[in-house]
């Protein structure tokens, strides 16, 4: 693994860092989870600025009182910005979105186990500074207004830049939260098998996950408005990426999407040096307007790396992102299903097998369809409904061949069962929502917050 300080001279050395992360030994693939959560005031459900105003606390304080419990704290500019503990992290998003990223972990169990205690501290938090969390995909209420911009220069940098790209990319930025999973692969072909089936299935995961179906206080007419933000938030560095799905997919051919996507900035001695919509490969040959004469080093190209935004981001691992932040059981099931699909040779080439019989037209037509019909979204003739049927019954599969047991003895597919539910029903996390709105809260949106909070 090269230093972070290694001087990038050419491309062979960014095609050789991402095979660094090939780990051919099954043992040693790993299970990273991430999730964000809105933070809100119990007395008015508003958003929590930095630093706090009249009387109420900020998001300072939160992260302040997970450093009192342990949590090694981190700054920027005189600012606390994260906290890090056990190889896990706190961190903030534009808005103050509040995202746990885990450690990488053996089992669901694991990753279950550490999102549970997490959400038990953030709830103590919650009620020494009488503040909330609330799992959703965007936020039922605020105006894009009305969100507090956190004190992180690279934010400065992309709340400037995205407006020339699209229309939604400050939603994107300060009114949406996620839900992730990052996961390992065995050798290059293992990568690209792997990221054709999540880059397929992942308009499924946005349906099943669902969660984002209110914008200022009304319904928006999508299930998961978090999901179409995405699609006019930058067409450079998001989307569903058809060049995977190409004979000739291969490390190379990513580093070379990356080396075509604009960058964001460069970080010199703490601080970010604006360098939006300017070239790496300039970088690579000196030419950068924003630092002439200076060659990248690999962490500039790390850094470059994660102003990426597709469905399915490749690093030395890859991550699922078509997720919607949602209640705690889906939070445990994201992994599960990501897992019990890939981390299993039997069910990934089940997986493999399914998502081949699609065109490229198919798998464009479920994301655009996915975020405004969920579970009613079609594919072949087939709906969406019974199609996460047998996609569930293939990880179903691939946890029990894991047959990774809880201290107790339970399997991983137990972790499924939510998404089980949605299957069955037909209903996503977003239709259950609308239920209640129509139904035992009679109209009154701000219920949601004491009935979706953590």
């Amino acid at each position: 693994m090269p230093s972070d300080n290694t001087v990038i001279a050419n491309k062979t050395q960014l095609v050789e860092f991402l095979e660094t992360g090939c780990k051919p030994d099954r043992s040693s693939w790993r299970i990273g989870s991430e999730h964000e959560k809105f933070i809100f005031h119990r007395r008015d459900n508003g958003p929590l600025s930095y630093a706090g105003e009249n009387g109420k606390p900020g998001i300072r304080d939160v992260l302040q009182a997970f450093v009192a419990r342990g949590w090694e704290p981190v700054e920027e500019n005189g600012f606390i910005i994260a906290g890090l503990k056990d190889g896990a992290s706190v961190t903030l998003e534009p808005g103050g979105q509040f995202e746990l990223s885990g450690a990488p972990l053996e089992t669901i169990h694991q990753t279950c186990n550490e999102t549970t205690s997490h959400l038990r501290m953030a709830k103590e938090i919650g009620e020494e500074l009488n503040i909330g969390f609330l799992g959703l995909g965007f936020h039922p209420t605020a105006k894009r207004e009305d969100i507090p911009v956190m004190p992180k220069a690279r934010y400065d940098i992309m709340r400037a830049y995205m407006p020339t790209v699209g229309t939604m990319g400050l939603d994107m930025m300060l009114r949406t939260c996620t839900v992730q999973v990052n996961l390992d692969f065995a050798s290059e072909q293992d990568m690209v098998d792997k990221f054709r089936i999540s880059l397929a299935l992942q308009p499924l995961a946005t349906a099943l996950f669902a969660n984002s179906p209110l914008k200022e206080g009304r319904p928006n007419g999508m299930r998961s408005l978090r999901s179409h933000v995405w699609t006019d938030t930058d067409p450079d560095r998001c989307g569903m990426l058809p060049f995977v799905f190409e004979e000739g997919m291969g490390f190379e051919r990513w580093v070379d999407h990356v080396l075509d996507v604009p960058m964001y900035f460069v970080r010199r001695d703490g601080k970010y040096i604006n360098a939006a919509g300017q070239s790496f490969r300039d970088f690579m040959k000196g030419e950068l307007p924003a630092l002439p004469g200076e060659l990248p080093t690999m962490e500039d190209w790390k850094d470059h790396m994660t102003t990426l935004f597709p469905e399915v981001r490749l690093k030395t691992f890859l991550e699922m992102r078509g997720a919607d932040g949602g209640p705690w059981s889906r939070l445990c099931a994201l992994p599960a299903l990501w897992v019990g699909l890939l981390y299993d040779e039997e069910a990934q080439a089940a997986a493999l097998d399914l998502t081949q019989k699609w065109s490229l037209e198919d798998i464009t037509t479920m994301r655009d369809d996915a975020p405004k019909m969920g579970l009613a979204t079609e594919v072949q003739g087939e709906n969406f409904q019974e199609l996460a049927k047998r996609v569930l019954e293939i990880a179903d599969l691939g946890l029990k061949n894991r047959a990774c047991l809880s201290t107790s003895g339970e399997t991983e597919q137990g972790f499924l069962n939510a998404l089980w539910e949605s299957a069955e029903s037909g209903k996503t996390p977003a239709d259950r929502i609308l239920d209640d709105l129509n139904g035992p809260w009679g109209g009154d949106v701000s219920r949601i917050f004491e009935a979706y909070s953590y």
